[in-house]
């Protein structure tokens, strides 16, 4: 009897769309590493690689708006994660969405914080005024879907990976 397939279709599919890392590694940016690039610890498949790349996407997803397949990537070299999972997971915030996901940071930063409404410009509140009345509470939002969402990523990646393991191998046991 062979060993079950340890990994997942969705996985698969999430890996097939990111880049390679031969075209991570010649790219002009990332040279410096790319003999750490190349690494083939950082490509496999394995729980544990796995969910620090997703965790670590998801992090830098929504710690910067610019950038984040290259802070993921390295950041994933550092800690020895699945980088094609990590870049993947970036994708959560894109120029479609990350208006959504400034809008829902600003409530949930205004929620802790307890923030008054912003300021309206036409009261005679100047620019800066008006862009500081969203941008506190907007950054501690966004900080807290980076800290939970990765925390959060990474305990379902393990969850998931355990039942669908145990679902394999129950599957492959005969009655």
């Amino acid at each position: 009897m062979t060993a079950p397939d340890t990994q997942p279709a969705w996985l698969k599919r999430l890996i097939a769309c990111t880049p390679s890392q031969e075209t991570l590694a010649a790219h002009p940016w990332l040279k410096p590493i790319a003999h750490r690039l190349l690494d083939p610890a950082l490509w496999k498949v394995q729980q544990e690689a796995v969910a620090r790349g997703v965790a670590i996407g998801i992090f830098w997803a929504f710690a910067i708006p610019l950038a984040q397949f290259i802070a993921a990537a390295a950041h994933s070299v550092w800690w020895r994660a699945n980088i094609p999972a990590a870049i993947g997971m970036t994708l959560i915030t894109n120029p479609l969405t990350v208006g959504f996901w400034l809008w829902l940071a600003y409530k949930l930063g205004s929620l802790v914080l307890d923030a008054p409404p912003p300021v309206v410009k036409a009261d005679g509140g100047s620019v800066v005024d008006w862009i500081t009345s969203f941008g506190g509470p907007a950054l501690l939002g966004m900080g807290i879907f980076a800290v939970g969402g990765a925390a959060i990523g990474y305990v379902t990646v393990k969850l998931a990976w355990a039942a669908w393991s145990w679902l394999e191998k129950k599957r492959s046991t005969p009655v």
